[in-house]
């Protein structure tokens, strides 16, 4: 993959830094930075030049071509690419089932360490410091422990009955603790319980897991995940992934009557967690996610803020789906979900304001979580909290209308929004910038 800083862009023509973000790190494909020259070079047999087609799709022509035959060209890249090879563990438990099928119940429970790289977000006179990570993830790390702890004492007999005692009566044990007897509990398909080390930097614990499998893949019925569950806020648990499968909605409503969490249903299953490396081999995901917030990725993410309260409700909900999925007759039916296209990803290309939106809030317009450091959001008075209703000429009802009215924006133009903060109206002036 060749890329180019086109003639109407900022430093036009020049060799552009690249950087990774892991999220493809075993793709096995070469990117590289080519100058303005090269790729005339490259466009002139087929007599295209770089101004004319940066400028249809600049302009939006919807007949701007999106891809064409560089005929009489052939392009030879010899890349010093060094690979990094280091040991590291996921780690994994089982209670097995009564059948050979089995369902997984995950959560990655690596972090940033000192936050060097791409993926921090620490702010100034932040840097360099430890990122505990509490949230992302040692709060998913935990619920699966708390999981996995409650379905293997479920599967523990109490002490046997004595002489004249009847099955349910009350018991005192041996050691004066009064107990009732009960059954063993075993599950129809077998529970694998995984923490996933190397998601921050690719998913590559997961994809380890479902690469080299220890259990045929056909056989698990399920993957169920738990990415940031540690802010509970005003009671919303935002459910991920659901389209994946017909069964989740029915599942999710049915053991909601006793939780009694304000649900957020969101059906993509696409995303940037571990969840991504079970659904594309047709196994139906499900993601807990309590929202995100301005400490993400940053040294502030504290074992102090978590709501611990929260965390256990959402812990027991889950559990109940846990059991529910491990004892049904059926498994979960898998669903395709074909994926949303954002614009061939040129949102990622053009002007950058910083905002971080807050995926589990559900308002007319878009409610931030955070605005990063030191970016156009910031320097304009953007605040985590705000919600945006217009950007520029366009209303906003959506991330989908902040998404496209974004990408019509001018790098480097001045823009006014108009954001709801604490019941006001509040006008600003936002400055795009090109991304760095």
């Amino acid at each position: 993959m060749l890329i180019v800083t086109g003639p109407g862009s900022p430093n036009a023509g020049e060799l552009l830094p690249l950087t990774g973000d892991g999220s493809s790190a075993g793709s096995g494909i070469i990117a590289a930075s080519i100058s303005g020259n090269a790729a005339a070079a490259l466009l002139a047999p087929g007599g295209k030049n770089l101004k004319d087609l940066q400028k249809a799709l600049d302009n939006e022509n919807p007949h701007a071509e999106g891809g064409f035959v560089l005929p009489k060209v052939k392009v030879k890249i010899a890349a010093a690419v060094e690979h990094i090879r280091k040991m590291d563990r996921n780690v994994v438990g089982c209670i097995p089932g009564e059948t050979d099928e089995w369902i997984i119940v995950g959560a990655h429970y690596d972090h940033l360490g000192l936050g060097k790289g791409n993926s921090s977000l620490a702010r100034k006179g932040e840097e360099g410091k430890i990122h505990p990570g509490a949230d992302d993830n040692a709060s998913g790390t935990a619920a699966v422990i708390e999981i996995a702890a409650a379905l293997a004492q479920a599967g523990t007999k109490t002490p046997a009955l004595p002489p004249g005692a009847q099955k349910g009566d009350p018991v005192v044990s041996n050691s004066g603790t009064l107990v009732l007897e009960t059954a063993k509990w075993k599950p129809k398909r077998g529970i694998i319980f995984a923490l996933w080390s190397g998601e921050e930097i690719g998913l590559i614990g997961s994809n380890s897991f479902v690469e080299k499998p220890p259990v045929p893949l056909a056989k698990v019925a399920a993957y169920i995940n738990f990415d940031m569950v540690g802010r509970l806020k005003d009671n919303k648990l935002t459910m991920q992934a659901v389209g994946s499968s017909k069964a989740w909605p029915r599942l999710l409503e049915k053991h909601n009557v006793v939780a009694g969490f304000q649900l957020g249903l969101q059906e993509d299953p696409y995303l940037p967690t571990d969840v991504t490396s079970f659904y594309p081999k047709r196994i139906p995901v499900l993601n807990f996610f309590t929202g995100s917030h301005e400490d993400y990725h940053r040294p502030s993410d504290t074992a102090d803020k978590i709501n611990y309260e929260g965390l256990e409700r959402v812990a027991k909900f889950a559990r109940a789906i846990v059991q529910d999925v491990a004892s049904a007759p059926e498994r979960p039916d898998f669903s395709r979900v074909e994926r949303k296209e954002q614009g061939g990803g040129r949102d990622m290309m053009r002007a950058y304001l910083g905002s971080i939106p807050d995926y589990a809030t559900e308002v007319k317009g878009v409610k931030l979580s955070g605005v990063r450091g030191g970016s156009p959001a910031e320097k304009g008075g953007l605040r985590g909290g705000d919600v945006i209703v217009e950007f520029g000429a366009q209303k906003i009802a959506n991330i989908y209308d902040y998404t496209y009215a974004l990408d019509a924006v001018k790098i480097g133009q001045p823009v006014k929004m108009i954001v709801e903060r604490e019941g006001q109206r509040v006008e600003l002036t936002v400055t795009p910038e090109a991304r760095k």
